[in-house]
């Protein structure tokens, strides 16, 4: 138990000495960064799944995470930076970060669009009364993917693996912050 305690309290040191110092750390992107990068995930969804659009316009609202980045041994930690969409039109950007604890190791990048039926379910969002759970509902990039997207308490999550590979049986849960257009 004694060697237990002295590896947990080690992974965090572990994980800081690795880090890039905060000089090199990614800034926080442009408003129109996150914008292409949205327009272009769209684009590369809908290529590849031809019910992706259709399953945006039907949703009541959405956010579109472009770029999403995760990490952990053990401990880990993932961030984005995205868009909120009502009835398609661009309403506010959104924050994402997610902490786990668990078997887990590796690192990847992927995309994520969580689908609002209704206006309850936006609302919760928007007021940060919304966490989601770190399980999608549907993996993108495979034929009708979008469309088999199961609403839970009015939320579907559908999540698009881009790069990297993390083998994890971790628990924890994802935090949203909303920020409207001014």
């Amino acid at each position: 138990m004694i060697q237990f305690a002295r590896l947990i309290l080690l992974v965090p040191a572990f994980i800081l000495c690795f880090a890039p110092p905060a000089s090199a750390r990614r800034q926080k992107k442009s408003d129109s960064e996150i914008q292409q990068q949205v327009q272009e995930i769209k684009k590369n969804w809908q290529s590849q799944d031809s019910s992706f659009n259709a399953t945006l316009e039907k949703a009541y609202g959405y956010a579109i995470f472009p770029e999403v980045g995760k990490g952990g041994f053990i401990v880990g930690a993932s961030h984005g930076e995205g868009e909120v969409y009502k009835k398609g039109k661009l309403i506010g950007h959104a924050k994402m970060t997610q902490t786990t604890v668990g078997a887990q190791v590796g690192g990847q990048t992927y995309a994520e669009v969580i689908l609002f039926k209704n206006k309850k379910a936006l609302d919760r969002f928007k007021a940060g009364r919304f966490e989601g759970s770190a399980a999608a509902t549907a993996i993108g990039g495979k034929k009708g993917a979008a469309a088999a997207a199961k609403y839970k308490d009015g939320v579907a999550i559908i999540v698009l693996p881009l790069k990297g590979a993390m083998a994890e049986a971790a628990g924890g849960g994802q935090k949203f912050a909303f920020e409207p257009l001014d």
